[in-house]
């Protein structure tokens, strides 16, 4: 029995690259890659290389990670993902989160305004849609008042919904209203007392633990003998961004957990536009904690550490340079 793992895809930037995606997902899926999640930020959109990839694949569960819940209405969303479950055969994954003030307003120019409370409702709404009911709800966002009811058959009543959430008050409504969840960056010594947040609200809701699937999207890149340090410093690159470029949510999050000396010295590369200088801030056990680097071996023992400690579906960023030393790869995590 394989152990389960998702991997992450970011869009590719040309048809060449995205039809190698696509034929990597399909080895993926072969070997027996519990889930694939497609990304979107201001790039392509996710729901078109999902589509490509339902049609491509026979079993690999497929979802958004993630959606965020103000460029689309609840209706909309509802109305994608049924359709993405029927022509996967019921294999699609519902992905959501709020992202952040800056590409909300700066990018989709909607107001970022309650975004736990849109997530609530959003759950809420996708989930009356999917089980065909005459839509009226009355809610502190939204108001649904004339009864709509989905014009097709849906494939489920209910499709997986995962949440990308790292502060306690959203991590605990995570637990309540999904049924997984999906952080970033979350240090690997706080697992368990993040799930222990989770599941405040899964206990709320009456569900157990083996209701809720802890899944964090986790940076790995993998090492050889002579690439060690070249690597490591390749993967401070995007936690540094993610500190200093992505909003408030995950240097507040790091400095909750302990990490304060080097979110100032990555905050202050950043405020002298020295992306090295804000890369370097990331210290080894910053790196450590947040990331899985090193040799091959070592990835996967790490992995199963964090597996130990409760990550029930580790989300991994495609590895390898080519497909064959990606089934390399994933043959050796999946033992």
């Amino acid at each position: 029995m394989t152990k389960r793992l998702g991997i992450q895809i970011g869009v590719a930037g040309s048809p060449t690259e995205r039809a190698d995606l696509v034929e990597r997902v399909k080895i993926a899926d072969d070997l027996g890659v519990e889930s694939a999640w497609v990304a979107e930020a201001w790039g392509r959109d996710a729901f078109s290389m999902l589509t490509q990839l339902a049609l491509a694949t026979r079993k690999i569960q497929l979802g958004t990670a993630i959606v965020n819940v103000f460029s689309r209405t609840p209706a909309v969303l509802a109305m994608t993902f049924g359709t993405l479950d029927e022509l996967s055969g019921g294999r699609a994954l519902i992905g959501l989160g709020s992202s952040g003030a800056n590409v909300v307003e700066h990018w989709h120019g909607v107001p970022f305004d309650r975004p736990a409370t849109r997530l609530r409702e959003y759950v809420q709404i996708i989930d009356m849609i999917m089980r065909r009911e005459k839509l009226q709800y009355e809610g502190k966002v939204f108001h649904l008042g004339r009864g709509f009811t989905m014009q097709f058959p849906t494939s489920r009543d209910h499709i997986p919904t995962y949440i990308a959430s790292i502060a306690p008050k959203s991590m605990a409504q995570t637990g309540e209203i999904a049924d997984g969840w999906i952080p970033i960056y979350w240090p690997k010594d706080k697992i368990q007392e993040g799930v222990a947040t989770i599941m405040q609200g899964a206990r709320k809701a009456g569900k157990a633990r083996a209701d809720i699937t802890v899944a964090p999207s986790i940076v790995m890149q993998i090492t050889d003998a002579g690439s060690a340090e070249q690597v490591r410093m390749q993967a401070r690159a995007p936690i540094a961004f993610y500190v200093g470029r992505m909003g408030t949510y995950y240097y507040e999050m790091l400095v909750r957990n302990g990490f304060e000396d080097e979110v100032r010295q990555i905050r202050a590369g950043w405020e002298a536009r020295d992306a090295k200088a804000a890369a370097a801030g990331v210290s080894d056990r910053m790196l450590d904690q947040t990331a899985v680097v090193g040799p091959l071996e070592r990835c996967r023992e790490d992995l199963d550490e964090r597996r130990a400690l409760g990550v029930d579906l580790p989300l991994i960023g495609m590895p390898g340079r080519d497909a064959r030393e990606m089934a390399t790869i994933l043959e050796a995590l999946l033992k």
